[in-house]
Formats: structure tokens, C-alpha cells, sequence
């Protein structure tokens, strides 16, 4: 039977780094939002039935403009922001949940933050790949440099074996059931994460971690857009 999997897309956040009026989400590259390449590229999927963002409620008739101008019908609702990250994909959550949409037992939900718009073109196939036996998959690249533990005033602590160290980036694919105890559980604790895999690793989850790609940058920095324009400039397909 065909997975059906429903995207999160959180793009929320204030982009304090980003330093521009109008938000890092809608920083123009290529001609379009920085947001709408990460959507349409999303779109391309067919196992993804439906792409939820969440944003800022000043920012949602925006974006459901751009929905319509760019004929991406798989975005049929916008989730609310949040405070911080993690509150914004729970908003997600709980909304796929009220609904009824996740009550059949395979649904998948995929996180994928709204500021990395270059998905190479394999990594959902490979994140279903791997969800055989795993509550969940990640991608995640090694690190390059050698990494150090550092107290408060600068000075090493330790120095960390790099071979078992990755770094974690999106698109992170979940069953809805696990995401969602999971997410509950931390609510429960008060309990926050960086990223959604920490959750699930936190009530003794078992993730699995797939390589990622070091293209699948996320937009921190202004620098961070001339590196997407180049990335999409070679792009075959069309953003």
C-alpha cells in the first residue's frame, strides 16, 4: 500500500540572525520567497499527501496566496506559531490529530524546517527506505572538524571522537503515533528539544540516522542566500 505522508513545515521563527524587516522565510531568491522554493520542492513528492506550514498569523494569508499563485494544492491548511519551534510543530500536530486524519495506524508525518529550500532529490525515498524497524529516520552529515567540549569561560573540557558525531538536519520522518506521544510527554516534563529526534530518542525511541547531504543547508545568515542561489542555479529541475 502507498505511505501517505503529511509534511510539518515550521517557519515561525523570528530569524533573529537574518537581520531583515521582512523575515528570512521571505527573503526573495531566484524571484520567489525563500519559503515557496522549500514548498515546491516538497510538492514534487508524491508520497506527501498534504504540506502543513506553520506560521505566524500575520504571515498566513500570505502564504496561502502564494499557495494559490504557485497551484501547490497540496497546502489545504496552515498550522499557528509558536513561542518556540517545538511549540509550533505541536500546534501542527495537534491539529492533524483533532481532525481524525491520523487515526489510520501507518501514517507518517514528516518535519522539515520552512528555511531549507534544497532537499537533494533521493532523501525521501531513503528516509522510507529505513523506517522498517526504527520509530523514526533523520539525515545527518559527519563532522569535518574536530569538535571540543568548552566551559563557561572558554576552556576545553574535553575533545569529542568525531567519527560517532553527526550533524542533524531535516527532513526527519516519524509515525504520527510515536511524534506525537512524544511530543506529549516533553509538554508533560516542560521539557524542549533543538531538534524533533531528540524527542522521540528522550522516551527510549529508537532513530535512525541516514547521510545527509551537505547541500541541505539551512537559511541562517543573509550569506547563507547567495550559497541557495548557486545551489539552485544547478539544479536541473526548476525550484
Amino acid at each position: 500500500m502507498k505511505k501517505k505522508i503529511t509534511a510539518i513545515v515550521p517557519a515561525a521563527g523570528a530569524g533573529r540572525r537574518f537581520n531583515s524587516s521582512k523575515g528570512k522565510i521571505f527573503a526573495v531568491v531566484r524571484g520567489l520567497p525563500l519559503l515557496a522554493h522549500t514548498l515546491k520542492r516538497l510538492h514534487r513528492e508524491e508520497f506527501i499527501t498534504e504540506i502543513i506550514p506553520v506560521l505566524r498569523q500575520e504571515d498566513a494569508g500570505r502564504a496561502f496566496g502564494m499557495a494559490r499563485e504557485l497551484n501547490l494544492g497540496k497546502i489545504r491548511r496552515i498550522a499557528r506559531g509558536g513561542r518556540e519551534r517545538q511549540d509550533s510543530i505541536y500546534n501542527a500536530l495537534r491539529l492533524i490529530e483533532e481532525d481524525g486524519a491520523a487515526r489510520t495506524g501507518d501514517m507518517l508525518v514528516m518535519v522539515h524546517d520552512g528555511a531549507r529550500p534544497v532537499i537533494p532529490e533521493n532523501t525521501l525515498g531513503d528516509l522510507l527506505r529505513e523506517m522498517g524497524n526504527t520509530d523514526g529516520v533523520a539525515p545527518g552529515v559527519p563532522a569535518r572538524d574536530t569538535l571540543k567540549t568548552v566551559s563557561e569561560d572558554g576552556i576545553i573540557v574535553s575533545t569529542l571522537d568525531r567519527g560517532h558525531i553527526r550533524a542533524i538536519q531535516t527532513p526527519q520522518l516519524f509515525h504520527f503515533s510515536i511524534i506525537k506521544k512524544a511530543y506529549d510527554a516533553a509538554y508533560g516534563e516542560g521539557f524542549y528539544a533543538t531538534d524533533d529526534a531528540a524527542l522521540v530518542e528522550r522516551m527510549g525511541g529508537r532513530v535512525k540516522i541516514i547521510a545527509g547531504s551537505p547541500l541541505n543547508i539551512k537559511v541562517t545568515t543573509p550569506e547563507d542566500i547567495d550559497i541557495v542561489e548557486h545551489i539552485l542555479s544547478r539544479e536541473r529541475v526548476a525550484p
